[in-house]
C-alpha cells in the first residue's frame, strides 16, 4: 500500500488507519476538525476555531478560513487536517460541504504553489473500506 504522506496532497483523501502516528513519523503537523457537532456555518467555523486553536479574533467566514489555511506563520509547511466524521457531515449538509471543500482545495492549491503541503484527510468513526 502506498503511504499517503509519500505523495503530494491530492484533494480530499480518506485518512489512513492511525493517521496521527503515521504523520508524526513523517514530521507532519496534524490538527483535527470535528464535524460531529456541525449543523450550520456558525458551528462549522467554531469547529475550525477549536480544531486549529485559533484566537477569538478569527473572522469566522470563508475568507478568514482561507487566510488561516494559507498563512505560513499560522501553519507548519507540512500539515494535515483530519476531518473527523466528515462523510456524515457532507451527507447532512451538502451545500455547506461544497462551499467548505472549495476553500480547502483552494488553500491546498495555494500551499502547493508555495512549496508547502496541506493534506485533507476524512476520517470516519466506523471505517468504510469502500471509501466515499
Amino acid at each position: 500500500m502506498i503511504q499517503i504522506f509519500n505523495e503530494p496532497p491530492q484533494g480530499l483523501q480518506t485518512a489512513p488507519h492511525e493517521p496521527r502516528i503515521i504523520a508524526a513519523g513523517y514530521q507532519i503537523a496534524v490538527r483535527e476538525i470535528d464535524f460531529g457537532t456541525v449543523h450550520d456555518k456558525d458551528t462549522l467555523m467554531l469547529a475550525f476555531l477549536k480544531g486549529l486553536a485559533l484566537r477569538d479574533t478569527f473572522g469566522r467566514n470563508w475568507d478568514a478560513l482561507y487566510d488561516v489555511l494559507t498563512d505560513p506563520e499560522q501553519l507548519n509547511p507540512r500539515y494535515a487536517l483530519i476531518l473527523c466524521d466528515y462523510t456524515h457531515f457532507k451527507k447532512r449538509h451538502p451545500h455547506l460541504a461544497r462551499e467548505l471543500e472549495q476553500v480547502l482545495l483552494d488553500a491546498q492549491q495555494n500551499a502547493s504553489e508555495h512549496n508547502r503541503s496541506l493534506w485533507l484527510l476524512a476520517e470516519e468513526p466506523d471505517h468504510d473500506p469502500n471509501g466515499w
